[in-house]
């Protein structure tokens, strides 16, 4: 790895978020990204953009940055300690949207590569990354179109890829205080630096490109969907759940607040309105009750 890599990660990623945005904004009447291009005091800066009050997407957020600093912040180290007292410098692109049809799903998705560097000793380099969906009304469909992007994103890369990255990200996007999975999974995959540099670029790059594949089909086959207030109020109420993942678990989010990033980038995930009630349960045999018994729990989707 050498500088010339380093650039290369970083043209890639500003180019995905480029392609990222034009393909949601292709769903849009009229409503476009805002950007806001900041820097960060402790070193480096990003490019944040984000859609809000469109007729398809409620709100959503793509987020370029490339930040360093002295340490790791803990959320880096917890699992690694050997990673402690090194300086950084992480860059990748993260976004999560929040569509306001509750028949279209929340998506959320996110590549990235970290450097740590100390004296004297050798430098250490990851790639990290992966995307998930979270629907409010699924179509099992839909959720396996999006396992089979996923599954074509790793084939290039080994026979159990998918599989691997696949449990991961089940076993991540879990809510133990809740017994039950954020949604239907996808990819999530960290630390890769086992494959020579190119391969785990090269990895990286499927899964960001792959993407835009997955979901842009189930926003155009949802959209206009009618729905009501009964949907709409579910809808908040499960957001609830996905605040409560992203502030008590997600190590993005923590990476990003304990490592003194830009606070309004980082919370750009949360969504622009939520919900929550006491002890609420579902109706049984409702439509809100099949979320709970057929899809918050890891399941083999595609039937491998």
């Amino acid at each position: 790895m050498n500088n010339d890599d380093i650039a290369n990660v970083k043209n890639y990623l500003l180019g995905l978020q480029d392609r990222i945005c034009a393909a949601l904004e292709g769903e849009e009447p009229t409503a476009r990204f805002i950007e806001d291009v900041w820097e960060r005091q402790e070193g480096g800066g990003g490019r944040t953009r984000v859609l809000a009050g469109g007729e398809v997407f409620e709100q959503g957020g793509v987020n370029f940055s490339s930040v360093s600093g002295i340490n790791l912040p803990a959320s880096a180290t917890a699992k690694r300690p050997e990673l402690a007292n090194r300086q950084f410098h992480a860059m990748g692109v993260s976004l999560v949207i929040h569509p306001k049809n509750p028949y279209v799903p929340t998506s959320h998705a996110n590549v990235r590569f970290l450097i740590a560097e100390k004296a004297g000793e050798p430098t250490i380099w990851w790639f990290g990354g992966g995307f998930d969906l979270t629907p409010y009304y699924p179509f099992q469909e839909d959720v396996i179109a999006w396992h089979k992007t996923a599954k074509a994103a790793c084939d290039p890369f080994g026979d159990d890829t998918y599989q691997t990255y696949k449990q991961w990200c089940d076993s991540y996007f879990f809510l133990p205080h809740r017994n039950e999975t954020r949604g239907v999974g996808g990819l999530f995959f960290d630390d890769l630096n086992e494959w020579e540099f190119a391969k785990c670029f090269a990895f990286m790059q499927s899964v960001g490109d792959h993407y835009s594949q997955a979901y842009v089909p189930i926003v155009q086959k949802r959209k206009n969907t009618p729905y009501g207030e009964r949907e709409r109020d579910f809808q908040l109420y499960r957001r609830g759940r996905y605040v409560e993942f992203n502030l008590v678990y997600d190590r993005g989010t923590l990476f990003g607040l304990q490592s003194g990033g830009r606070t309004e980038s980082i919370l750009m995930s949360m969504p622009p309105a939520a919900r929550w009630q006491y002890n609420w349960q579902p109706e049984a045999g409702s439509p809100e009750a099949q979320l709970y018994e057929k899809y918050l729990q890891p399941q083999n989707w595609l039937g491998l």
